[in-house]
């Protein structure tokens, strides 16, 4: 089966084995669509049929990949998680590898931080040099728009799914610097699409300024991040962590593929 590419034209499909791409269509559509949905948003979601989305949730309920709610809806299955604690463990030691030279090279505490469904998670943390610095718990979920993280996540997105993100997550408050506005949030994806990094300029919590690039990679959205508190996270030292952090990012995308 062939895709079509942005600008119209057909795409190859993806190499290997076609079965087991849909499967993990569905599987990663479950967790987009907040972990439930419907076989016939199941197949809105993937592109494919029914009869084709029902046959792989069989397969996929039979292993325990997936599991049927109450009310006919299909929902990520048990099974899942102990994958999701060996994968969370094998991720965390070699993402904390990563992140280390970037706290030698800045002092501040760095993050690695997953798109999971509509919100970040942050799955590793080495924290600073600083008797006062910032922890972020592994596992914290956050919202994207309020984040660094979040919106270089965002800014890798097309603008149909950025704005459906948006809806499901609304825009809360978070602190006085929090961009509630979609139009006003949209143009700050534009100017991070162009500057290529994003900042949090308190908006998440009063004191602390962050500053993260995106992982560049389709596979799995995720950002890596330098955080400390705001008299500390100067303009300059922005400016020298955000080639480290791109340094940080490609060597992660090149360990993804």
């Amino acid at each position: 089966m062939s895709t079509v590419t942005p600008d119209g034209a057909s795409a190859p499909p993806p190499a290997g084995v076609q079965s087991v791409h849909r499967a993990l269509d569905v599987l990663e559509s479950l967790g987009a669509l907040g972990g439930a949905a419907s076989i016939a948003d199941l197949a809105t979601a993937t592109g494919l049929p029914l009869p084709t989305v029902h046959r792989l949730l069989r397969t996929l309920l039979d292993r325990g990949y997936v599991r049927q709610l109450g009310d006919r809806r299909y929902a990520l299955g048990f099974g899942l998680a102990p994958l999701a604690a060996v994968a969370g463990v094998t991720v965390g030691a070699g993402a904390e590898a990563a992140l280390r030279p970037l706290v030698d090279a800045v002092g501040e505490t760095a993050n690695l931080a997953v798109l999971d469904g509509d919100r970040m998670v942050y799955v590793a943390q080495v924290p600073g040099r600083h008797a006062m610095r910032m922890f972020t718990e592994v596992g914290r979920r956050v919202d994207p728009h309020c984040t660094a993280v979040g919106k270089a996540v965002l800014a890798l997105l097309p603008d149909a799914e950025v704005a459906a993100i948006l809806r499901r997550t609304g825009l809360d408050r978070r602190t006085a610097h929090t961009v509630c506005d979609t139009d006003a949030l949209c143009a700050q994806l534009d100017v991070v699409r162009r500057a290529g990094h994003a900042t949090d300029e308190e908006e998440q919590e009063v004191g602390v300024r962050c500053v993260a690039v995106a992982v560049p990679t389709t596979a799995v959205r995720m950002a890596v991040s330098v955080s400390g508190p705001a008299p500390r996270m100067t303009d300059e030292v922005v400016a020298t962590a955000v080639p480290l952090l791109r340094e940080v990012a490609t060597g992660l995308a090149r360990d993804l593929r």
